[in-house]
This record gives C-alpha cells, sequence and structure tokens, in this order.
C-alpha cells in the first residue's frame, strides 16, 4: 500500500459503492422473501440462469444437503414455485424447473433491481452518469467475474 492516501481513499469509496449496491440488493429482494425464503429464492435464481437441472446438481450448485434438500423441493412444488419433470435423456431422471409463478418471482425482483439503479442513475448529470460507467467498467475488469456460488449467497 502507498502512503499517499489515495488507495485508501479509493477503498472506501469502493466499499460505501458497494454498500449502496447491497441495499439495492436489499430491498429488491425484500418482497420476494415474504414469499419464499432466501434459500428457496437462490434455487429459484439458478433455475432461472440454468435452465432444468437434476435435484443433486441443483443441490449442489446452491450448497445444499442433498438428503434434505428433496424436502425443500417438495415444499416448492406444492408452493407453485417449482416444477418436476422427466428427463427428456432418461425417464429414471427427473429435472426441476422453475414454474411460472417462480420465473415471475426472479423477473420482478430483477425489474425491481432494475428500477432502483437507474432511479439512481437518473438523478445525477449525463456527465456524471458517464464517469460511473467508466470507474464500473474499470471495477469490473479488474476485479474479474464472481464464481456462480459468491453470487448466490446474496440471492443474485
Amino acid at each position: 500500500m502507498q502512503n499517499h492516501g489515495f488507495p485508501h481513499e479509493a477503498t472506501e469509496a469502493t466499499l460505501r459503492a458497494s454498500r449502496a449496491l447491497l441495499g439495492i440488493v436489499a430491498r429488491s429482494v425484500a418482497d420476494a422473501l415474504e414469499q419464499v425464503t432466501l434459500p428457496q429464492f437462490r434455487v429459484l435464481v439458478v433455475l432461472a440462469g440454468s435452465g432444468p437441472m437434476r435435484m443433486g446438481a441443483l443441490a449442489a450448485r446452491v450448497g445444499a444437503v442433498p438428503s434434505t434438500f428433496s424436502r425443500t423441493i417438495d415444499r416448492m412444488v406444492d408452493g407453485g414455485w417449482v416444477a418436476r419433470q422427466e428427463s427428456p435423456q432418461s425417464r429414471r431422471e427427473i429435472l426441476v424447473d422453475l414454474a411460472p409463478e417462480g420465473r415471475l418471482l426472479v423477473d420482478q425482483v430483477t425489474e425491481r433491481r432494475r428500477r432502483q439503479v437507474a432511479s439512481v442513475l437518473t438523478s445525477l448529470p449525463a456527465q456524471e452518469q458517464q464517469q460511473i460507467i467508466d470507474a464500473l467498467e474499470l471495477f469490473s475488469t479488474a476485479a474479474g467475474e464472481p464464481t456462480p456460488e459468491d453470487l448466490l449467497t446474496l440471492g443474485l
């Protein structure tokens, strides 16, 4: 770390921005968490991104214990969030996929998040919006893509 304060200032500014973004994430998912638990929402997010998955693969992807995960899926099927279907490759293999209500919930959260970010950005002049675009592009490139597991922790 250099002595002249700039890395510290950049770190602190980035942490403040990350807290602001986490606030948006939390607000965008709050209504959904009145309908499903955070682990259930994580399942919906995975299925929205990947399509139908085998039960074991889905459990592994969300970090669930396979022996108890089946009960979670049972509750989600009963709630209309996901559906089980036979695999086209093997009738013995059962896949889990989003039900229309599950897709709608994920889409609503995503749209709510998009609107909240847009609201913040449109409150700024165009030149400052461009500065944010440039800075976030630089930061994203330097940080690299987060792993799906990292994103799942927050239901992203």
